[in-house]
């Protein structure tokens, strides 16, 4: 059973969620938050498997909740909640920690296999917006994140091995595992086993962040 905490100042918003994911043998919702201070608080008491996070909310948002709630390191993971024109904060709730981010006017079956997803310890972004997110604002990149100088190796990638850097590169390019597998005449379950290696060796908490680091290491861009 995944066990889910709704985090959104709208309590309509809230209770189509509700209804949503209580339709579903395998979910259950175990609180509502109106604010991002409450689901803090919240994520802390009940540790749900997943907080759905609205972005928007009055007092702490859910770009700040989302940090508290990674920076507590418990195994609670995030799904951000967007609109188009907010990609922005979609970019800052990834960087917060969040393990992936869906549209607010996604069909009711996206939203539900992207919480199952997430709380498997999958990312949820389709690679397209990937590429369109990061494309994006990969420059409100901070000073700290900028790459290595020319000719040297960001220090995050020295352990990966050409084979890797390969293919956290085209993870990077927004493409998915089978893709990888085909164009680069893999196996999936090969390609399955080196993203495991990358996320390891680089620290990434998920394909997102991964991906994150691609663009922070110029590796795309």
């Amino acid at each position: 059973m995944t066990t889910v905490l709704i985090a959104d100042d709208q309590p309509l918003q809230r209770f189509g969620f509700r209804m949503l994911l209580e339709s579903q043998d395998d979910m259950t919702v175990v609180g509502e938050a109106a604010n991002g201070a409450e689901a803090t608080r919240m994520t802390a008491e009940l540790r749900p498997d997943v907080v759905l996070m609205d972005v928007r909310m009055p007092g702490l948002d859910g770009i700040e909740a989302t940090r508290r709630i990674v920076a507590g390191g418990g195994r609670t993971r995030v799904l951000i909640l967007t609109t188009f024109d907010l990609d922005e904060y979609a970019y800052s709730g990834l960087r917060a920690g969040a393990s992936g981010f869906l549209v607010k006017d996604a069909q009711p079956e996206e939203l539900l296999s992207g919480i199952r997803a997430v709380a498997t310890g999958d990312a949820v972004v389709a690679p397209s917006l990937t590429r369109r997110l990061l494309d994006a604002y990969v420059h409100h990149l901070p000073a700290a994140t900028q790459p290595s100088p020319s000719g040297t190796l960001d220090p995050r990638l020295t352990t990966l091995t050409d084979r890797e850097t390969e293919i956290l590169r085209v993870m990077g390019q927004g493409w998915t595992n089978t893709e990888i597998a085909e164009r680069l005449h893999l196996a999936e379950s090969t390609v399955k086993t080196h993203v495991g290696r990358i996320l390891a060796k680089t620290g990434s908490r998920d394909r997102v962040q991964a991906v994150i680091l691609a663009y922070e290491t110029k590796l795309v861009g």
